[in-house]
């Protein structure tokens, strides 16, 4: 089964996505399934993970009845509150939903850096692999340390990295970022999503050799096992087509065997969400 990892649907609201700005025009819209379906076939995929990007349950339960509508979204990644102490009764109920697969928090719009550190988030972290949940890892580079802390307070927690911890491809920084990578990456309860880039470069000049080094870092560091594609539709529609962003990560691979292709294009999530 070929998988995009990574996407997102939304019922466009200016006040509930207020992150989408002026510059973001081209996402100032709705983007349903319907609107996925004939890309990812086009594009060779056969199925997708829909990814939280509201944090509410209101979105959570708008995913589950989106993937029951759809088949060819395979999994959900939803949010629940992790701070709240009625987490237990929440990752009970979704996880009945055998779609329901993992949880997000935009860990990356939090200004303490060290908010994954938190007490209740900690103790609603842990309690996720009692569900078999995996859980998805939303970061900027100045919020690596404190991820690095929290999986390795969670060793049987399985996380995945999102956008590569969405490092400083414009600006050319790479040095702090490869360090923290190496390190998460010496963990092999992490695997690392190959999504996200092209929202990191800039978003109108962006060159396939801008990515070269960072992707070396990433798959030095995980290896082929631990990877997956992920496009991050529609908020990759900032930097082109859903066709010319895969293509940054098919012309990385175009070398690799197709046992090692297809693990990235597919069988790693399958095996990492526990997609049926």
């Amino acid at each position: 089964m070929r998988i995009d990892s990574h996407q997102h649907f939304w019922q466009y609201n200016t006040k509930k996505h207020a992150w989408i700005n002026a510059e973001m025009a081209v996402i100032q819209k709705d983007f349903f399934p319907s609107d996925l379906r004939d890309v990812l076939i086009h594009s060779g995929l056969e199925g997708s993970v829909a990814v939280q990007a509201d944090q509410t349950e209101t979105e959570t339960e708008f995913l589950l009845d989106m993937a029951v509508k759809y088949d060819f979204i395979k999994a959900v990644v939803g949010w629940v509150d992790l701070r709240s102490p009625d987490v237990a009764s929440r990752l009970a109920h979704y996880s009945k939903n055998e779609k329901f697969v993992g949880v997000r928090h935009v860990v990356q719009d939090e200004p303490d850096p060290e908010f994954m550190l938190r007490e209740d988030f900690q103790r609603g972290l842990a309690q996720l692999k009692d569900y078999g949940l995996t859980y998805d890892v939303l970061i900027f580079p100045t919020q690596m340390k404190a991820a690095l802390e929290t999986i390795e307070r969670h060793p049987e927690q399985p996380f995945v990295i999102d956008h590569i911890a969405k490092p400083y491809i414009k600006a050319g920084k790479i040095d702090e970022w490869k360090d923290y990578m190496q390190q998460i990456a010496s963990h092999h309860n992490v695997m690392c999503k190959l999504s996200g880039m092209v929202t990191e470069a800039d978003w109108t000049r962006w060159r396939y050799d801008d990515f070269v080094p960072y992707l070396d870092v990433v798959v030095d560091a995980f290896g082929v096992d631990r990877l997956m594609y992920g496009s991050d539709w529609p908020v990759c529609l900032l930097g082109g087509t859903y066709e010319v962003i895969k293509s940054v990560v098919d012309q990385y691979f175009a070398s690799y065997s197709l046992t090692d292709q297809s693990k990235i294009y597919g069988e790693n999530a399958v095996r990492f969400y526990g997609i049926k």
